[in-house]
């Protein structure tokens, strides 16, 4: 029976309530056998992460503030049904960037973070909403703001001893003079390490904390860090590790664009005092299971770290899945082989081009002993709505938070609107074999988002460059010229041209609407129609796009149908 008490946080009851059913789709997820899910809010915001309180009250950090100024939302269930029935948003606080990201509840306190500060707020047993004053815990006093602002996400984790752990990401990619620049080497010792690329320690109770000032720097040589958890069980902190990017376009006469798709490794630590990660100075090849110094340091693909002074993964995901939270299960309502094991939340790829964007599902690592049991499995997948990504804005959401409720379920946001689910389990654990874990284990060796794609027959290029080269040829060719460089008086080139490489919806328009009057291409002016070509399909407009983007030395990201569909449907 369903215990009402409990569900509204007026009381207690001696059993436990029933889960409610879960939605017919399971909200659009793939999960394994016995599992179901329901949707428990559809569009709270653009969502980062959640924190579940023992009422089952649901609290979630938005990326930006609402137009109110609001970036904390609340949301509880009142009659059990697993939906939302009240949604409150709240947050009276300074935010100064658009990355806000931590929320965690620890001591009766709801703790948060944005790009550049940690607050949190009392919570209220009365209240869904909390009433008391918001305190600053830390404020981020950007060390090494001449190098950027990259990787400033600020995860929350605390142990049992009052501490808070906080990491301050690199400013760059691999700590170079010229960041991300072809050729610019890296910087030898790292300025960069003193106050970044690690993990700090603070009180997790005192106000107006500085990094500066009161942190300690607990681990170092971590690169970015979103998805971070404690695990009680083992008294220890883990992370999931953004790894480095631009291999192929940084380094392309060592690393191939399959290469610099699927590495280097997203690296899973446990995080003792002391840990060296190795950034800026190694990254992790999952594939060879060897820790190799970066070419910015002269490395070859080959050389490797010293293993007694640099920390080894305990796990290496492929490259750009994006963890972007981390989350030990404690609870007993999943079977037993869940239990004290790792699920992590893939946010999804943005730089994979010319594969398959990857990512975009939630992972599970079982434990035993406090290490990996088993290589990584998939748990849910479905959130992107495609079974091939082209670009990251064609996925209709991409994972973010994870947070586990009072019963054990599991509580999954999402960025893109805001969704929140609930995952349960509901048949009996005894009946969870071998069967689904093979039909998961199915899933992470077929789905583009999943697998490691294969060097040609993956390569979504390709068919779009063949295909958009003859719609090119036969539509665009005799005005721009078949090389792309335009007639010179009164057709403009296509070559090396923002007009082409830069904003993806300017372009689509153009060759959705058409075009005239004067506009001006490198620095020449030009005053001719330009004929709509919305006759085209939307894979035709994607692929002669991409040919264009890709040819005559372009080398901008590909344009999927997905979003020629979107732009067509808002014109309409």
């Amino acid at each position: 029976m369903l215990c009402f008490a409990f569900l509204l946080g007026i009381g207690s009851c001696s059993e436990k309530p029933e889960l409610p059913p879960g939605d017919e789709d399971n909200g659009g997820l793939f999960l394994p056998k016995g599992f179901e899910a329901v949707v428990v809010a559809d569009s709270v915001g653009r969502s980062r992460h959640l924190t579940v309180n023992e009422k089952g009250n649901i609290y979630v950090k938005l990326r930006v503030p609402d137009k109110e100024g609001n970036g904390l939302v609340a949301i509880r269930d009142e009659n059990g049904d697993g939906k939302a029935d009240v949604i409150s948003y709240f947050g009276d606080y300074e935010d100064t960037g658009n990355y806000g990201t931590g929320m965690r509840i620890y001591k009766g306190f709801l703790y948060f973070s944005t790009a550049g500060e940690v607050y949190r707020q009392k919570l209220d047993e009365n209240s869904l909403v909390p009433t008391g004053k918001v305190e600053l815990i830390l404020k981020d006093d950007y060390k090494n703001a001449e190098h950027g602002y990259e990787h400033i996400a600020k995860p929350l984790a605390f142990d049992d001893e009052g501490h808070l752990y906080v990491p301050f990401g690199s400013p760059g990619d691999v700590c170079q003079e010229f960041n991300r620049r072809p050729g610019s080497m890296g910087l030898d010792p790292c300025p960069q390490l003193e106050w970044h690329g690690g993990i700090w320690r603070f009180d997790a109770n005192k106000l107006n904390q500085t990094q500066q000032e009161h942190g300690y720097l607990y681990a170092t040589g971590i690169r970015s860090v979103v998805a971070m958890d404690w695990n009680s069980s083992e008294n220890a902190l883990y992370v999931v590790q953004h790894g480095r990017d631009n291999m192929n376009r940084t380094w392309p006469d060592m690393y191939s664009p399959w290469e610099s798709a699927v590495l280097p490794s997203e690296e899973f630590f446990r995080v003792d005092e002391g840990t060296d990660g190795g950034w800026p100075y190694y990254y992790y090849d999952q594939i060879q299971g060897k820790k190799l110094l970066n070419p910015e340091y002269g490395g070859d693909k080959e050389i490797e770290a010293d293993p007694l002074e640099i920390t080894n993964p305990l796990i290496g995901f492929p490259g750009h899945f994006a963890p972007n939270d981390l989350l030990f299960y404690s609870g007993d309502q999943f079977p037993d082989r869940y239990k004290n094991g790792a699920f992590v939340a893939f946010h999804g790829s943005t730089i994979r081009g010319p594969y398959p964007q990857a990512g975009y599902f939630v992972g599970f690592v079982p434990f035993e002993n406090g290490k990996p049991s088993g290589s990584w499995e998939v748990f849910a997948d479905g959130f992107a709505q495609l079974d091939t990504i082209v670009n990251t804005g064609d996925a209709a959401a991409r994972p973010m938070g994870l947070s586990e409720g009072p019963d054990g379920s599991l509580y999954i946001t999402e960025s893109v609107q805001g969704k929140v689910w609930r995952v349960m389990y509901k048949d009996k654990k005894s009946n969870f074999d071998q069967d689904a874990l093979n039909k998961l284990e199915d899933r992470k060796n077929t789905r583009t988002n999943i697998k490691d794609p294969h060097p040609e027959k993956d390569n979504l290029e390709v068919g779009m460059i063949e295909a958009g080269a003859k719609i090119y040829n036969m539509y665009c060719g005799t005005c721009h010229q078949r090389d792309g460089k335009g007639d010179g008086t009164r057709f403009p080139p296509l070559a090396e041209t923002d007009w082409v490489t830069g904003n993806k919806r300017r372009l689509i328009e153009i060759l959705l609407k058409g075009m005239e009057g004067p506009i001006t291409v490198n620095g020449v002016e030009y005053n001719q129609i330009m004929p709509a070509h919305n006759f085209l399909s939307n894979e035709d407009l994607a692929s002669v796009l991409t040919y264009i983007r890709r040819s005559f030395g372009n080398n901008a990201s590909s344009i999927s149908a997905t979003e020629v569909e979107k732009v067509r449907d808002s014109l309409d």
